[in-house]
């Protein structure tokens, strides 16, 4: 049986369904504020299924990740939830599923002939609540793990399941005659891109996130099938500021809708943009005319006529300093990559970092006592920091991810940064399409901790992009369009 409620009633799904003969039907309540599926459903297992489905057709390769739990303590240890993608509705279809058991324990099951035998591949981990499944042809990559920390991941491969499949949450009792409820959060069914994609030319769309801090809950507030980058969040709170087609986008978060900032001449702006301490100018990085290279700039956060600070490129600025007297960036001189400072009103600039090797990301701290940045210095990109002159230079994360542009929250106690997974880039890259986390750490650095999960990367946070009361980020992830 196909539930007939309006499609956007269930948020991300078309429909919902009981899959095979259930004595008790389940249901999806959908919050659209929110963004949470509450979902119940009861389940037999084997050769044949039984159980509450939510789904949408959906062809060809896919990421989904969401984050779930239990409502209650249940009754059969063996109750489950979890991302089912099927071939059919039939009760015997072939299918893959990661699946979170009643009693924490965690497979990848699997059938791979209609009427066939469920299969499956246990996961080390327990008590996990973000999961993700992956296709890409016929393999398929479950990744698990308690939020705050690196997924670990299972691959079953040669499974033929169609071309177009059903993609959707499930949530069984594994009992006939009982519901079991769960909570579904932060659910994001991403199409990758091709490979060969071309980021100028290729369908690309972009979601305008924020994250709150405390329960790492996610929202999307925008979306388009176009690209647009790394928002700031203006110090009244009340905006965020983007950038798209080399334009730079005011985001009225009260109106949802985005304005167009004049910035005379300057029209090929790129994703480094940051706000003054007061808030009343923008500090941006935009590419020549005749050679292409980027150089900084100023002007007023309102709009207008922007001033020509640093005229040497490649130029890409990243941070302003809390007294307004600097601002800091990255450029290319004498074929290497170095971070600078230079007076806001124009004048010469200083180097700061001098290593081979990519330094990039520059950011004071609030108090004006460092400069935060990322370093491929010693092997893999890393979070460091240095004094403003650039003396006392210390590398805060040494691990096997690749981490890039360092933000610190108002309040000088947290850094957020972005970090690609192992194998998905070189340690000088950080280009778009790429399974990313964002990751914190206190300010003196420790054990880092995951806030989010998703597909993203170049222009998803390249800015500072915290809300000036230090609870929630602004973040760009991406997808292909539907369409």
């Amino acid at each position: 049986m196909t539930s007939s409620i309006p499609e956007d009633a269930l948020g991300e799904f078309e429909r919902q369904s009981e899959v095979g003969q259930v004595s008790r039907p389940g249901r999806c309540d959908y919050d659209a504020v929110k963004q949470v599926y509450t979902i119940a459903g009861a389940n037999n297992w084997g050769k044949q299924d039984a159980f509450h489905f939510v789904w949408k057709r959906i062809k060809g390769n896919f990421i989904v990740t969401m984050r779930a739990e239990f409502i209650g303590a249940g009754v059969n240890p063996l109750r489950k939830l979890g991302w089912m993608a099927r071939s059919s509705l039939e009760d015997n279809s072939t299918y893959v599923s990661p699946a979170i058991h009643g009693d924490g324990r965690i497979a990848l099951q699997f059938r791979r002939e209609a009427g066939g035998p469920t299969e499956e591949i246990w996961a080390t981990l327990s008590m996990a609540d973000v999961i993700q499944l992956e296709r890409k042809g016929n393999s398929y990559t479950m990744s698990v793990a308690r939020f705050g920390e690196p997924f670990e991941m299972v691959r079953a491969s040669e499974i033929y399941l169609e071309e177009e499949i059903y993609i959707g949450l499930f949530v069984c009792a594994h009992e006939n005659e009982l519901i079991e409820q769960a909570i579904f959060r932060d659910v994001r069914i991403v199409r990758p891109v091709k490979d060969g994609f071309e980021r100028g030319k290729d369908p690309f769309g972009s979601h305008l996130e924020i994250l709150d801090i405390a329960s790492g809950h996610r929202q999307i507030i925008y979306s388009a099938e176009h690209v647009f980058e790394a928002p700031n969040w203006t110090r009244d709170g009340k905006a965020l500021i983007f950038n798209q087609d080399g334009r730079l986008y005011r985001f009225d978060l009260a109106m949802g809708t985005p304005s167009l900032i004049d910035t005379g001449v300057v029209v090929k702006n790129n994703n480094d943009h940051v706000l003054s301490s007061d808030g009343s100018r923008l500090g941006i990085s935009s590419h020549g005319e005749e050679d292409g290279l980027s150089r900084v700039y100023t002007v007023p956060l309102q709009g207008g006529k922007p001033k020509l600070v640093m005229p040497k490129g490649p130029s890409y600025l990243h941070g302003w300093s809390p007294d307004g007297k600097f601002l800091v960036y990255t450029g290319q001189r004498n074929g290497q990559y170095d971070i600078f400072r230079v007076p806001v009103e124009g004048g010469e600039e200083e180097q700061l970092t001098n290593t081979p090797g990519l330094d990039d990301g520059p950011e004071y701290t609030p108090d004006g006592r460092y400069i935060y940045f990322n370093s491929v210095r010693t092997g893999g990109m890393q979070v460091w920091r240095m004094r403003p002159d650039g003396s006392r230079q210390e590398q805060l994360t040494d691990d096997e991810y690749n981490n890039w542009f360092p933000h610190i929250s108002p309040d000088g106690k947290l850094v957020v940064f972005i970090s690609y997974l192992v194998g998905e880039v070189a340690p000088s890259d950080h280009p778009a399409a790429k399974r990313v986390y964002l990751r914190t750490i206190p300010l003196d650095g420790g054990k880092p901790k995951v806030l989010a999960y998703l597909y993203g990367g170049q222009g998803t946070m390249n800015v500072p992009s915290w809300s000036p009361d230090g609870r929630r980020l602004a973040f760009v992830s991406n997808t292909v369009p539907s369409r």
